[in-house]
């Protein structure tokens, strides 16, 4: 399971699709011991195949060996690894993933002059070493002198690295997929609702047409995913006026609170179908 310290407010959501994947793998004949992450640190569970919600560095780490060692791993150490924010932003921009124009900086260095040149005002300073524990982690600003005091109080919280992005003005869509499956769903968040669009065995399924382009949507994030090594995924995209997508947020294993009852028995399957290929050596 994944530690509450990297749950910000989605300790509940966190733990209740994890439980109803677990529970979907049970029916399926499975049979699942969970594990706290405390637990899975302590080098004790040497199970053959993982699901794996983790994100503490020691736990993706072990992650990683067992990994290495030849266990099913899902979603892989590795690709887990790939979603911190300094390390996703250097593989996207070096594979022309749609990301926002960004620098990473230490926290105890001046970055006025590199946004200035770069002609960024409004942007996002968020935590570049870890996946996000506080609200705080993630703050936008509106101008460099903004950032620079930001990032100082990141250096006094002992946050050693921030990656900093170009505010992208557009439609905010939250995403959420299960890769080699059909499961992809889109959601708008909205005043006093939400749209949900793309799921096509979703009764949930928003029966308008969609305000943007969900295919292209769906493509970006499947190139993201598979990019990252990531199975089990979701985030937030940013539709611009002229229609592109363009990823702001990507992260391993989200709550699929919007989608959870549809969203589990599909994680099970790919679990399911992952566990018969690594039997079968393919």
């Amino acid at each position: 399971m994944r530690s509450g310290a990297f749950s910000p407010n989605h300790i509940g959501h966190d733990a209740a699709i994890f439980n109803s994947v677990a529970e979907q793998l049970r029916k399926r004949g499975c049979v699942v011991n969970i594990y706290s992450e405390e637990e899975f640190c302590s080098g004790a569970v040497n199970e053959r195949f993982i699901l794996a919600m983790c994100r503490e560095k020691r736990s993706v780490e072990r992650l990683q060996e067992l990994e290495d060692a030849g266990a099913l791993v899902i979603n892989s150490g590795y690709g887990i690894e790939n979603c911190t924010r300094e390390r996703m932003m250097r593989i996207f921009t070096g594979s022309e993933i749609a990301f926002p124009e960004s620098i990473a900086a230490s926290t105890n260095e001046g970055v006025r002059a590199a946004l200035n040149r770069l002609k960024i005002s409004r942007c996002w300073i968020k935590r570049g070493d870890a996946p996000t524990m506080h609200k705080e982690d993630v703050t936008f600003v509106r101008h460099a002198e903004e950032a620079q005091e930001v990032l100082q109080e990141f250096f006094l919280r002992g946050i050693q690295r921030a990656v900093i992005s170009r505010h992208v003005e557009g439609r905010l869509v939250k995403f959420y997929g299960v890769a080699g499956t059909d499961f992809f769903l889109c959601v708008l968040p909205q005043e006093d609702t939400l749209a949900k669009y793309g799921f096509e065995g979703s009764s949930m399924r928003n029966v308008s047409a969609p305000p943007f382009d969900i295919q292209a949507i769906r493509s970006l994030c499947a190139r993201a995913a598979d990019t990252l090594d990531i199975k089990i995924y979701g985030g937030d995209c940013i539709i611009t006026p002229e229609g592109t997508p363009v990823i702001v947020s990507f992260n391993d294993w989200p709550s699929f609170a919007p989608c959870r009852t549809e969203a589990a028995p599909v994680i099970a399957r790919l679990v399911m179908s992952s566990i018969r290929k690594k039997l079968k050596g393919i």
